[in-house]
């Protein structure tokens, strides 16, 4: 008998290394695929691919059994489909580690574990989100400008350089340039602030 590995993520930006970390060692052959785990296993090529490779007595491995879908209901179709083409699979982690050749009370319960598993990390993600929203923090890239980039395009529109001007001395880009200035002239308020800053002019000659 013959372990065969199947590795899946459900997109390319995922890492499938520890899957990959725990089969090798014992898999005769592991077969890799970045596909969501909605998809039936006659959908998925690599699955597929695994399947057929397999010989009489060999067995299909996967890390956990979520690997085979990300939910209850997907997982249990794929592993009917399995079981009908006579292919038995071996978990080697969660509650239903061991070798399976039918359905049992343990793997629907894997699988429901780990959807809710998926449902409260995707819970508690979306209320950090909408935390931080409301502290005012928000999530992706960081400011373009720092603190000293932004008192140097200030020094430097304040000793009568245009706007194209800073942008190619400071390296920051136009339109960068351009949102500094401006909102240094709308903090500069009151009825003077035009005549102590003549250069706040936004001009882009």
């Amino acid at each position: 008998m013959a372990l065969v590995g199947y590795v899946r993520v459900s997109s390319s930006g995922q890492e499938t290394q520890r899957q990959r970390d725990a089969l090798e060692p014992i898999c005769v052959r592991v077969f890799e695929e970045k596909i969501s785990g909605r998809k039936r296993a006659a959908d998925r090529p690599q699955l597929s691919a695994a399947v057929d490779y397999l010989r009489p007595d060999d067995m299909l491995t996967v890390q956990e059994v979520d690997r085979l879908g990300r939910n209850l209901l997907d997982g249990l179709l794929v592993l009917s489909e399995l079981f009908q083409r006579g292919v038995a699979v071996k978990v080697l982690e969660g509650i239903a580690a061991g070798e399976h050749r039918e359905r049992s009370l343990v793997l629907d319960l894997a699988l429901a574990l780990a959807e809710d598993r998926r449902r409260d990390i995707s819970r508690k993600t979306k209320n950090g989100l909408e935390a931080a929203k409301r502290q005012g923090r928000t999530g992706g890239r960081p400011p373009v400008v720092d603190d000293d980039k932004r008192r140097a395009i200030l020094a430097r529109r304040d000793e009568g350089q245009s706007i194209r001007q800073i942008s190619r001395g400071t390296g920051v880009s136009v339109g960068v340039v351009h949102r500094v200035v401006t909102e240094n002239v709308d903090d500069d308020s009151g009825p003077c602030s035009e005549l102590a800053h003549p250069a706040t002019s936004t001009s882009v000659s």
